[in-house]
C-alpha cells in the first residue's frame, strides 16, 4: 500500500500552480501582475498612460467600471501634464490688487467688493509686487486691536459686548504698518500646472504671480485654479453665476468681453466657436483683438464671424470691456443685383470732356497797310 508523507507533498501536476504560487506562474508564462491588470481593465501593451487615455476615450458603455464623473477627472489628470500656467492664469487686467499703504478701512471695502480671500499687494505699480494679504489675517489684526481686558471691561458702567471696543481700531492705519502682508510665489507662464501645485503644497502658499520674460506681472494663479482643471468649476456660496451675454429687445446682444466663445456660440450663434481662431483664443475680447490686430477703441465697429458686427461699447488702452453684437443689415442678393444690372444695361463710364482747340486768331489789316 502506497502511503504519502504529509510533510513532503507530491510535485504539482502539469498545468497546476505549485507552492510558489503567482511567482512560479510568472516565471513559467513570462507575464507579470501589471500585464494581468492591464488585461483586466482592457489596456493594451505599451505605455500605461497612452493605454489608459485610449481606454477612457473609448469607454462609452462604462466597461471599466468608471462613472462618467470619474472618467472625466481621470482624463483631466492625464491632461494636466500638458497644461501650463499661462493657460489657466487670470490675466493682468483682471487682477484685483491693493497698494501697500492703503488704509485698512479701504482695504475692508476692497475685500467686500472683490469677493476674494487673498489680494495681491504692490508698491508703486503691479510690476512691483510685495506680497499678498489674507482676509483672515486682517480680521485677526482688527480683532486683536479691538480687544480689551475682561476685568477692565467689567469695571465699565456699560460693559462692551465680547470685550471688543471698535473705537480703538484706527481704520486710517496703512496696511504696511500692520505687518500682515505675506509672501507670494513668482512663476513663469511656461511652468507646468502640476509643478506649481506641488510647489504650493510644499510652501503652503496658495497664490502665485505669473511673471513675463521682462520681469513684469503677466497674470495670477491660485491653487483653486489648478484644482479646477481636474474637478471642474468650484463655486461656493459667494460665487454668483454671472450672465455675460444678454439678449436685447432689438435682437442684439450686450456682452462682457470676458465671455467665452463657447458661451457666445451657445447664446448667439455656432459661428463664434468655429474656425482655427478658437484654438488660440478663449474670449470675445480676444476675438476682437485678433480681428483688429490691436486693442479696439470705444465706438469702433468690426466685422465679426459670418454676418455679425461687433461694436465696442467700453474699452481702455489695455483691454475691451463691453460689446454689442448684432447682425449686419441684409443687402440685395447677388442674383437680384445682377438682374437689375442686366435690365439697366451695361454700365458705361462717363466720357471725359474733349478739349476743343480754339480757332486761330485772324490778322486784320488796315486799309493803309493793304494799299501799300
Amino acid at each position: 500500500m502506497n502511503t504519502r508523507d504529509p510533510t513532503n507533498p507530491p510535485p504539482p501536476a502539469s498545468g497546476e500552480s505549485g507552492p510558489a504560487g503567482p511567482a512560479l506562474d510568472q516565471t513559467r508564462s513570462g507575464e507579470s501582475w501589471l500585464d494581468r491588470l492591464k488585461a483586466i481593465v482592457g489596456l493594451r501593451s505599451g505605455s500605461l498612460r497612452t493605454d489608459l487615455e485610449e481606454v477612457l476615450a473609448e469607454d462609452e458603455a462604462g466597461k471599466t467600471g468608471f462613472s462618467p464623473a470619474e472618467r472625466t477627472m481621470l482624463q483631466n489628470i492625464l491632461e494636466l501634464e500638458k497644461r501650463r500656467i499661462g493657460d489657466l492664469m487670470v490675466p493682468r487686467a483682471d487682477i484685483v490688487a491693493v497698494q501697500k499703504d492703503i488704509p485698512i478701512g479701504n482695504l475692508l471695502k476692497v475685500f467686500a467688493s472683490a469677493g476674494h480671500s487673498r489680494l495681491v499687494v504692490y508698491d508703486d505699480t503691479l510690476d512691483d509686487p510685495t506680497g499678498m494679504v489674507h482676509i483672515r489675517d486682517l480680521v485677526a489684526y482688527l480683532t486683536g486691536r479691538a480687544t480689551i481686558a475682561a476685568d477692565e471691561n467689567a469695571r465699565r458702567n456699560k460693559p462692551l459686548p465680547a470685550d471688543l471696543d471698535p473705537k480703538s481700531v484706527d481704520l486710517t492705519e496703512p496696511l504696511s504698518a500692520t505687518q500682515i502682508v505675506r509672501r507670494i510665489l513668482f512663476v513663469p507662464p511656461s511652468m507646468p500646472a502640476v509643478d506649481l501645485l506641488v510647489k504650493m503644497q510644499a510652501t503652503h502658499i496658495h497664490l502665485a504671480l505669473v511673471i513675463d520674460e521682462y520681469g513684469g506681472t503677466d497674470g495670477l494663479a491660485s491653487m483653486e485654479d489648478i484644482v479646477e482643471l481636474i474637478v471642474g468649476d468650484i463655486e461656493d456660496e459667494h460665487d454668483d453665476e454671472a450672465v455675460r451675454i444678454v439678449l436685447q429687445d432689438d435682437g442684439s446682444f450686450i456682452a462682457d468681453a470676458r465671455a467665452s466663445l463657447d458661451e457666445a456660440a451657445e447664446k448667439i450663434g455656432a459661428v463664434f466657436a468655429a474656425g482655427e481662431a478658437v484654438e488660440e483664443i478663449d474670449t470675445l475680447g480676444g476675438l476682437l483683438v485678433m480681428l483688429a490686430g490691436r486693442v479696439p477703441v470705444r465706438g469702433e465697429i468690426l466685422a465679426g464671424p459670418d454676418d455679425f458686427e461687433i461694436e465696442v461699447l467700453d474699452a481702455d488702452p489695455r483691454r475691451v470691456k463691453r460689446l454689442r453684437i448684432y447682425r449686419r443689415p441684409p443687402g440685395p442678393p447677388r442674383r437680384e443685383a445682377r438682374r437689375r444690372q442686366a435690365e439697366d444695361g451695361p454700365t458705361v463710364a462717363p466720357s471725359l470732356p474733349v478739349a476743343v482747340p480754339e480757332p486761330a486768331a485772324r490778322t486784320v489789316r488796315s486799309a493803309d497797310e493793304s494799299s501799300s
